[in-house]
């Protein structure tokens, strides 16, 4: 079949390769699309980031190269012996967190984490091998296509779970890629009153608008504390930093209000400079997320498939998986117009 494999730094082959044997507890999935994420991109700019290179990984028991992708759809081809919730041509989705299963849910990610398309083979390709329980059915109002979109938009949900926002609470966030878009609409669906949204691109400022910001900022022309500030002057309730820089960190520190919460949600490459005497002064809590618990994960698919979590409009591109690499990575990185790049496997409904 083919894939999409990682073998280092901007070095991604799209070449033919074998399915591992399909262990008991595993399916194969036909996957349908598969969505590009920032994490992918920081492993093809930057990477390593998280892949292993030198010894196989704990969970997967795999290093590179492996085949990437991890926000992914598809139909079940074939179950494993063990397999008895889940039969041939059920439509899923998969969650890709793979722990240790020894804590609870609400902190077992950060006892120890993998990510299936990370750590291990995963969704750019044909077909894919999964672990059941990473597997959760699709209801029949959403298609396979918006399916893809579950996993970031799961990242988005337990941010905002994060923050304790409430409803009728003003929120900014800063960033306007595609994890900072489906927090928009993750904050819309949570009743936030104002959401304010700060970037550089006016393009992507645009989309925030679409997926239910109430103000943004061009923070390239602009003064973004000071803006934020005029318009909610006591300081915003929450603030979420999903652009992962250091002036954004401080930034979102400055426009939250004494005792708010700040939580950052972005993937940092590199280490920043940050002096704490600015949390100290300002009363701000500070958090932080990564993931999403399995609950959050379910309730992300019913917020989805009720239409409650509208999250459509994030997609600016579908691509094949032969032009992953020109039409997906190198575009990501070159295109700031662009927020979710969708792949079209099967391209199932």
């Amino acid at each position: 079949m083919k894939a999409a494999v990682w073998y280092n730094e901007k070095d991604i082959r799209i070449e033919e390769t074998e399915l591992k044997e399909l262990k008991a507890n595993e399916v194969t999935v036909k996957v349908a699309w598969a969505g590009i994420c920032g994490s992918d991109l920081h492993e093809y700019v930057e990477g390593p980031v998280f892949i292993p290179v030198e010894e196989n990984d704990e969970l997967t028991g795999q290093k590179a190269p492996l085949t990437m992708g991890h926000e992914f759809s598809g139909v079940i081809e074939k179950v494993g012996t063990d397999v008895t919730d889940f039969k041939i041509g059920d439509r899923v989705s998969i969650n890709p967190t793979l722990t240790y299963g020894n804590k609870p849910e609400s902190v077992d990610v950060y006892d120890g984490f993998s990510f299936v398309g990370l750590h291990g083979d995963g969704g750019f390709a044909e077909y894919a091998n999964v672990p059941v329980s990473t597997l959760y059915k699709l209801p029949e109002t959403m298609s396979l296509k918006q399916a893809a979109l579950i996993e970031p938009t799961a990242v988005a949900v337990q941010a905002i779970k994060e923050t304790g926002m409430r409803f009728g609470d003003n929120i900014a966030i800063f960033g306007a890629g595609p994890i900072g878009l489906l927090t928009v609409a993750a904050a819309k669906a949570a009743g936030a009153s104002n959401i304010i949204v700060a970037d550089l691109s006016q393009v992507r400022l645009d989309k925030a608008i679409e997926m239910g910001a109430t103000h943004t900022i061009n923070s390239g022309k602009v003064n973004a504390v000071e803006a934020i500030r005029a318009i909610v002057p006591v300081g915003v309730d929450v603030a979420i930093e999903v652009a992962g820089v250091e002036i954004t960190v401080k930034q979102a520190i400055d426009v939250t209000r004494p005792r708010g919460t700040m939580v950052i949600t972005s993937i940092f490459a590199n280490p920043i400079s940050w002096h704490p005497m600015q949390l100290i002064n300002s009363g701000v809590k500070v958090s932080s997320s990564i993931a999403y618990s399995p609950t959050t994960f379910q309730q992300t698919i019913n917020l989805m498939g009720t239409n409650q979590l509208v999250n459509n409009s994030v997609i600016t591109k579908e691509i094949e998986l032969d032009d992953i690499v020109i039409e997906g990575f190198e575009t990501l990185v070159n295109d700031k117009s662009q927020a979710k790049i969708l792949v079209k496997l099967s391209g199932a409904e």
